[in-house]
């Protein structure tokens, strides 16, 4: 169950982060001066963010039936650590330009490359390959093909950590629009992008320690490794 935690609670930050979307949502809100603005945006802002997740966790469920699961892990460390150090070093300023008119589309759209732009799906692939494929089918007993069992857990995957997300975004949203204010942001709001970048590389040296470990336990160690390596290439 932890796991299933884990991708709710990956899903809760992303929706504190105000880059993610409730930020916009509020000014929206503001503009119009009608709280519905705030509510209709959140939706198409939920769903962007899944879509771009959905892009990551499907990558990862398909790689876990055709790649060595040591290198599967070495893999998403490297990526891990890899855009973590590149957006420490660049910052997080985008270009992702929208008008507070913005329809359903375009919307969505933002908070895809919002979402994909922070990296928001590869914090999820340490979680799924702890997962078994299948896992929701086995514990219900219920017959189904690997392939098939890891579209679903993929699918839950998706959900659980957009529907985490989505609420507490609607709710910080909510908040700030009824109560506190964007003042808030000025006067004690910390730097959420800096601690997420903090976060991919430390998760990423952990799971490649991860790796590191299972393949000095394993029989042949490194050299096993590489000539499941050499027939990739």
């Amino acid at each position: 169950m932890w796991g299933w935690a884990a991708l709710a609670g990956l899903g809760a930050f992303h929706g504190i982060n105000p880059a993610m979307g409730w930020l916009f949502a509020v000014a929206r809100g503001l503009q119009s001066g009608q709280r519905a603005a705030v509510l209709r945006s959140l939706g198409p802002i939920a769903l962007g963010h899944a879509a771009s997740i959905a892009m990551v966790v499907g990558l990862v469920e398909a790689l876990r039936f055709s790649l060595n699961p040591v290198l599967l892990q070495a893999l998403a460390a490297s990526a891990l650590i890899g855009f973590g150090g590149w957006r420490l070093a660049h910052g997080y300023r985008h270009r992702f330009r929208v008008g507070m008119v913005a329809g359903f589309g375009d919307l969505v759209l933002w908070s895809f490359l919002m979402a994909t732009a922070h990296g928001a799906g590869l914090m999820l692939a340490p979680v799924l390959l702890a997962l078994p494929a299948g896992t929701f089918w086995l514990l219900h007993g219920l017959p189904l093909a690997p392939a098939g069992g890891a579209a679903v857990t993929g699918l839950l995957a998706v959900l659980a950590h957009s529907a985490a997300m989505l609420v507490v975004m609607g709710l910080m949203a909510w908040v700030v629009f009824t109560w506190v204010g964007l003042e808030v942001l000025r006067r004690g709001w910390i730097n959420l992008d800096l601690l997420w970048s903090g976060v991919l590389i430390a998760v990423g040296v952990l799971l490649l320690a991860v790796a590191c470990a299972t393949l000095a336990a394993a029989d042949g160690g490194l050299p096993t490794l590489l000539h499941v390596c050499g027939g990739y290439v």
